[in-house]
């Protein structure tokens, strides 16, 4: 018997994360007598930082795997996308957590069914104004990269027998209900649902009962685990400092602001860093907590 924690969007450079931090965090892990670490993707802007991050774990006597999230394909090749050269990296290959139990980890990618908007050209227009991922030079369009993924995926839950149970975890989303529809001044982002995630990637685990549990960040929005087709889905990303319930907790107990809003925090944080810095050392592991997927195998 084990335990396996999955952590995705921990985004050590954008929230600030220090060797302290992961210190917290590696304390934490050991209190809650976890076996195996897989880190789902959005680690670190940069290759160099996330496997800084990977041998720091390591470091600590902790058993790490990790695959990439969209974040680290800026600072990547194609073929380090998808093959990249460390034993720990998982995308696509099994990794045995128990003489049953198999964790098996895919990048994932997106295809554009999440969005509110069917012209490719207008979708492609709005990824080269506002998404991350205008910078990620990939080989194909994202539509057939998807595709080629969810193939792949079925090919390798093919081999898998029948009497093994399979943890896989992801970074994009494979379930159209841990996807958003907004109205009002929000509705733009209906249409940005685009880079999500691929509804397919989940028709193709449907397939295959031994898969028991699919964890995937992306969102940088948390939902109650949800079974789907006998499949339990887990999406609870760390996601960025502005973003979590703790930087809205200081926010109002400070009286900073009359009204939260994300997007617009950060400049008020920097104002009062000291403050704020000390606020997320004392409290980092109750929000990691929030941004946690733990299993027993």
């Amino acid at each position: 018997m084990g335990k396996l924690a999955i952590i995705s969007d921990l985004h050590v450079d954008i929230n600030h994360l220090s060797d302290v931090h992961l210190q917290q965090i590696t304390e934490y892990l050991t209190q809650q007598q976890v076996h195996h670490l897989h880190l789902a993707g959005d680690i670190a802007n940069k290759k160099e930082r996330a496997m800084a991050v990977i041998h720091f774990f390591q470091a600590q006597g902790l058993s790490v795997t990790f695959h990439w999230g969209n974040h680290e394909m800026v600072d990547l090749t194609e073929e380090e996308i998808e093959a990249f050269t460390d034993p720990a990296f998982l995308n696509f290959r099994l990794y045995p957590l128990s003489d049953t139990q198999l964790l098996l980890g895919v990048n994932g990618w997106y295809d554009y069914q999440y969005s509110d908007i069917t012209s490719e050209k207008e979708i492609l227009r709005l990824k080269r104004l506002f998404w991350y991922d205008r910078m990620i030079q990939r080989q194909g369009t994202d539509p057939a990269i998807s595709q080629a993924i969810n193939q792949r995926l079925q090919g390798v839950l093919a081999t898998i027998p029948a009497d093994k149970q399979v943890i896989l975890s992801t970074h994009f989303v494979p379930q159209p209900d841990f996807i958003l529809h907004h109205t009002g001044k929000y509705a733009r982002w209906n249409h940005l649902n685009a880079f999500l995630g691929s509804p397919n990637f989940g028709q193709v685990i449907a397939e295959y009962p031994q898969v028991k549990h699919v964890v995937f960040g992306h969102t940088h929005r948390r939902f109650a685990p949800k079974l789907i087709a006998g499949t339990l889905y887990h999406c609870r990303p760390f996601g960025y400092y502005y973003e979590w319930g703790m930087t809205r907790r200081f926010v109002q107990e400070e009286q900073l602001a009359d009204a939260y809003q994300p997007t617009k925090i950060r400049g008020l944080l920097r104002q009062h860093d000291a403050a704020f810095a000390a606020y997320k050392q004392a409290h980092l592991i109750e929000e990691l907590q929030q941004g946690i997927t733990l299993i027993d195998y």
